[in-house]
């Protein structure tokens, strides 16, 4: 919470780059920074007060999410196109895909879906799972995308995945989750001839996020599906799992990955506590080879496993990464795909810090804008780490941290910057009678007017 809204200039600064109206950018701001300054669960009623002496009613944060007009351009693209414009390093670029959901509780709550067990539904009459009820709970599905850049900025992109039931009430396109990673990609911009590489999970393993990414000129790297066979006449093609039943004939090597080496450090922004030589590396036993797999064409396949040899390994202990990028070597592969993760702790970052999940809206209209305003808090913020870390004259105690802080840390920043412009505000305040009463009413306006004190 802020007194008033000139003590966020930079915030300010940086949504004047969106194209948004004064009331948008205004209510934009409010949400922004109710994500950032979030004490205790994150609401439209915090949103409402986040600006202390000019607060408004809870119910005006969530007509303004609901509307469809700021919505109907992209208004994240450009902030997305001034961070990389800071970005100054040359390396490959990362895009990380996956799903995440959002639990929501209630009957009438727009494009929500069950992720239960539907076969309980065949159990005997009066046989249940356990003995308590509970009241139904669905959820939100959506497609995010992190572009990770050779500094380590992060770049979210996300589609909301639409029920066919929302579809035909609304008009909305439905998508699977691979179709809309591949519009994700699709709509990516980065610099040009820039070496992107796009890794996914075993879902993103589709004919439409390859295309996609071939349209692209963009390097794929995803698991295998285990129905995959090899190229072949039909009735010799066999599954190129059962490789693993001759994995005792086949020639595999060691592979040590340390985390915090190699040209992929930055792209993992360690803490300063996981870095340095008491680190311990991994080992995976590795079998590498080229082949032809049906419906997609010579690849690589990469069979891996922590075991200490391949045999040993179980079929859930072996990953099977399959890529078109051919230059790359074992080791290559294996540290790309562990940066996969990263999308895993942004989730984690934006529900735990930002409140992201917390939002309880009925209409999906305003679901939508919340997402949008989401991911704007996060660019915001990395913006900010990027604007630090190409300043001049920074010590190299500074540098690393700005490079290290994740979300937290740079909300923690932002919040000591506006505190000292509110020092400032009140300083210049109290210098005259004048602004002394002027103080005095911006601070009754921040008490309703029924608990105000009869003056």
């Amino acid at each position: 919470m802020i007194m008033v809204m000139d003590s966020a200039k930079r915030l300010k600064s940086f949504l004047s780059l969106m194209p948004l109206n004064y009331f948008a950018m205004t209510m934009s701001l409010r949400i922004v920074l109710a994500f950032i300054m979030r004490r205790g669960r994150m609401s439209c009623s915090r949103a409402a007060v986040a600006v202390k002496c000019q607060p408004i009613d809870r119910s005006q944060v969530t007509r303004f999410l609901a509307r469809v007009r700021w919505k109907q351009v992209d208004i994240n693209a450009p902030v997305r196109k001034r961070l990389l414009m800071l970005e100054q390093r040359r390396g490959p670029f990362l895009f990380v895909i996956d799903a995440t959901l959002v639990g929501q509780a209630g009957k009438t709550t727009e494009n929500t879906y069950s992720t239960g067990d539907k076969s309980r539904g065949n159990r005997k009459k009066g046989k249940r799972h356990h003995k308590y009820k509970h009241a139904r709970r669905s959820c939100h599905s959506f497609t995010f995308g992190v572009l990770i850049t050779p500094s380590g900025y992060r770049i979210p992109y996300q589609i909301p995945h639409y029920t066919k039931e929302y579809c035909e009430s609304h008009g909305a396109t439905h998508r699977t989750t691979a179709e809309a990673a591949a519009a994700m990609i699709e709509s990516v911009e980065t610099p040009a001839n820039a070496e992107v590489y796009v890794i996914g999970d075993t879902a993103y393993d589709a004919a439409v996020v390859q295309q996609a990414c071939e349209r692209k000129n963009y390097y794929w790297i995803t698991p295998a599906n285990p129905e995959r066979v090899y190229e072949g006449p039909s009735g010799c093609r066999p599954k190129v799992r059962d490789r693993l039943k001759n994995m005792s004939r086949l020639r595999s090597c060691k592979i040590r990955i340390r985390a915090s080496e190699g040209k992929l450090a930055e792209h993992r922004r360690l803490s300063r506590w996981r870095v340095g030589p008491k680190l311990k590396p991994r080992t995976y036993c590795v079998y590498q080879e080229t082949s032809a797999v049906r419906s997609v064409g010579r690849v690589q396949l990469l069979f891996s496993t922590m075991k200490e040899n391949l045999q040993d390994a179980k079929p859930d202990e072996l990953k099977i990464l399959m890529t078109n990028a051919m230059h790359l070597s074992a080791k290559g592969i294996v540290d790309l795909y562990s940066c996969r993760w990263q999308i895993e702790l942004f989730f984690k970052e934006i529900k735990s810090r930002l409140g992201f999940d917390q939002y309880r809206l009925h209409e999906f209209e305003a679901v939508r804008g919340w997402v949008e305003l989401a991911i704007t808090t996060v660019l915001f913020l990395e913006t900010m780490r990027a604007e630090h870390l190409t300043k001049r004259g920074l010590s190299k105690q500074e540098v690393e941290w700005w490079r290290s802080q994740r979300l937290h840390g740079l909300c923690e920043a932002f919040t000591q910057e506006t505190e000292a412009q509110e020092l400032k505000f009140l300083a210049e305040r109290l210098k005259t009678n004048g602004g002394i009463n002027k103080l005095r009413r911006l601070i009754e306006n921040g008490s309703p007017k029924e608990y105000r004190a009869a003056a």
